[in-house]
């Protein structure tokens, strides 16, 4: 989610000045084409030090062509949450952006929330890119023009939170989203250098299944859930939670809400669905997540029935992930560019990483994403656990009922009116995905 202060349209008499500050805004814009040519400059002379005077076959930078329009003020946005939500409001601002003819300051990252990860726009998007990939669409701008950000310190603009949610009809420019979100906005240099080092490690020792494993300690207290927690942990969780203002729900039924499905699996639940799954215990089982909370001890299970698990800290030397500590949007910008490359995706929550994964990896051809029926499977665990189902019936009832489940073509649903309970757009993307077989099921 992000919030969003503007500068409207100039005022009479001012005449001058708008054509002086669009003159500095064409200075600032120009800015990120010219510093993508001189990088891609000094590529090639790199290139030509190590091998003499051969240089590679390499296309001339084209850039999509300016969209000419007329200006209709300045929009700043300032983002909360973690990675993907952060990234999921970028593309919703850029496109209403767009729709409103204004010119967009680089977004404000939240640096505010549980985890005070300190990284700007440019420590983990490619901003030259995000600016010039889109110029035929919008123009985007690194600052404002000194003498409207001297009116935003002196609080002269309009400030407001944009709706959280809003119907299928209030987003004109669907594909746009699209092209943000898989296209624009491209990690920096350093972390795609990294993501791809961890790919590489991981293929050279065959398929690999990436978990996206919610258990960490933010997670549990914010959610309530702590199922195979003691009593010290329940306590310290619920301190958690109410230290928190801005989680609002103090009091949880954690029972409850587990059986309701909205409980992340537990990693012990993890690995017996893993199991009834048939996956085999050969494969490499990354593991994308923040420290888990419980340690060894909630992670034993897992690590029993599926040896190889790996994460990039054990890949990876302390010192190659040294720039990225105390950042955890930019390890999570990590862990996202192993998910689109693992043989099977299955996220264990339904949150934020796990839908925009979900949509990116349709969007790369449909790859195989297991998304999981919390609500059924917590009641086959128990009915398991307490002898009522052979391991066979359970085994054949997980699969079963998630022959579906695998991130196939489907329709997203809509429902008018009530546009909180529709399908996720970036989980499902419709309008921007061609189906890989027959036509599309409805969900």
């Amino acid at each position: 989610m992000c919030s969003v202060e503007g500068k409207g349209r100039y005022e009479n008499g001012d005449n001058e000045k708008q054509r002086g500050e669009s003159r500095k805004a064409e200075e600032l814009e120009n800015e990120a084409v010219d510093d993508t040519r001189h990088h891609i400059g000094v590529a090639l002379d790199l290139h030509r030090t190590i091998n003499g005077d051969k240089v590679p076959s390499v296309p001339a930078l084209v850039l999509p062509p300016k969209r000419v329009y007329k200006n209709n003020g300045y929009l700043m946005v300032s983002c909360n949450g973690g990675l993907n939500q952060m990234r999921t409001a970028i593309c919703d601002m850029v496109t209403i952006a767009r729709y409103l003819n204004v010119t967009l300051i680089v977004p404000e990252l939240d640096k505010s929330s549980f985890w005070a990860d300190p990284s700007e726009f440019q420590d983990i998007f490619d901003v030259k890119h995000f600016i010039t990939s889109l110029r035929d669409e919008v123009r985007i701008l690194k600052e404002l023009p000194p003498r409207l950000q001297r009116r935003v310190e002196m609080g002269m603009v309009y400030s407001m939170p944009p709706i959280s949610w809003s119907d299928i009809s209030y987003y004109h420019v669907q594909k746009l989203r699209c092209r943000l979100n898989f296209s624009a906005l491209r990690f920096t240099s350093q972390i795609e250098d990294i993501g791809k080092r961890v790919i590489k490690l991981l293929r050279q020792n065959g398929p690999f299944i990436e978990i996206h494993l919610r258990y960490e300690m933010d997670m549990l207290a914010f959610s309530g859930c702590t199922q195979g927690c003691n009593n010290e942990e329940v306590e310290e969780l619920t301190r958690m939670r109410y230290a928190y203002p801005g989680w609002k729900e103090k009091i949880i039924n954690s029972d409850l809400k587990r059986k309701d499905g909205l409980c992340p699996l537990t990693p012990e639940e993890t690995a017996l669905i893993l199991r009834a799954l048939d996956i085999d215990n050969s494969y490499q089982i990354y593991i994308a997540a923040g420290e888990i909370y419980g340690g060894n001890r909630r992670m034993a299970g897992l690590a029993a029935a599926y040896p190889r698990l790996v994460r990039k800290e054990t890949l990876l030397e302390p010192s190659d992930l040294g720039f990225f500590q105390n950042h955890s949007s930019q390890m999570a910008a990590l862990d996202y560019l192993v998910s689109l490359e693992s043989d099977i995706f299955i996220p264990t929550y339904d949150g934020n990483m796990a839908k925009v994964v979900e949509g990116h990896r349709r969007f790369m051809g449909y790859k195989q994403t297991i998304l999981l029926d919390r609500r059924l499977l917590v009641d086959l665990i128990d009915q398991y656990n307490s002898g009522s189902l052979t391991w066979n019936e359970f085994s054949n009832a997980v699969k079963e009922s998630h022959a579906s489940h695998r991130g196939q073509p489907t329709r997203r649903s809509v429902i008018p009116d009530r546009p909180k309970e529709e399908d996720y757009f970036y989980a499902n993307p419709e309008e921007c995905l061609q189906p890989s077989y027959g036509q599309l099921r409805s969900t």
